[in-house]
């Protein structure tokens, strides 16, 4: 089917080529510090913007996406690269964690504005897409919350240096970029 601006639906949440099911993370490095976490984000989204290697789109045993934002108040394009977990159902999830610091990172604050952000575009290894990102709140985000934290059980450590809920954002494969 065709969407807007000749965009197809893709509803699609099988696993691509390299793509384990197992996703138990053991934390085996130290949580960088905030300052750490944009530069290493900054390096991360520039490998990505021209490499497919498995090297660059895997990193500490988990995949990643990379979103591209826009800014809720400069109206410009922000990207970022963030691991991704799958929920029982196969869909994509990521973790506004920002490693538990006092506020959610600009990326969230970006995608809870809906007329900056109706839908997010969203670069896999394999491909890109538009997504109607949801995101989670109430029983179903303490339900996938739970089942996450036991396979990363340092988001939990994370969640315990904040007050604030930390985020969960689906990313369903709504529409095929085809740009």
């Amino acid at each position: 089917m065709v969407g807007q601006a000749g965009y197809r639906a893709v509803m699609s949440n099988e696993l691509p080529p390299g793509e384990s099911t197992d996703q138990h993370i053991v934390m085996e490095w130290e949580t960088p510090t905030h300052e750490q976490i944009i530069e290493i984000t900054k390096m991360h989204v520039e490998a990505m913007e021209t490499n497919s290697d498995p090297a660059v789109w895997v990193t500490a045993g988990m995949h990643h996406v990379m979103l591209y934002t826009v800014g809720r108040r400069s109206g410009n394009v922000h990207r970022v690269a963030l691991p991704f977990w799958r929920d029982p159902d196969g869909g994509r999830l990521v973790i506004g964690s920002f490693a538990g610091a006092v506020n959610d990172p600009a990326w969230v604050l970006n995608l809870r504005d809906r007329d900056a952000n109706p839908g997010v575009k969203v670069r896999t290894q394999h491909g890109l897409y538009w997504s109607q990102h949801q995101i989670l709140e109430g029983a179903e985000r303490d339900t996938l919350w739970a089942l996450m934290t036991v396979d990363r059980a340092f988001y939990a450590d994370y969640q315990a240096k904040t007050e604030r809920p930390i985020p969960m954002i689906r990313l369903p494969e709504t529409e095929l970029h085809e740009g």
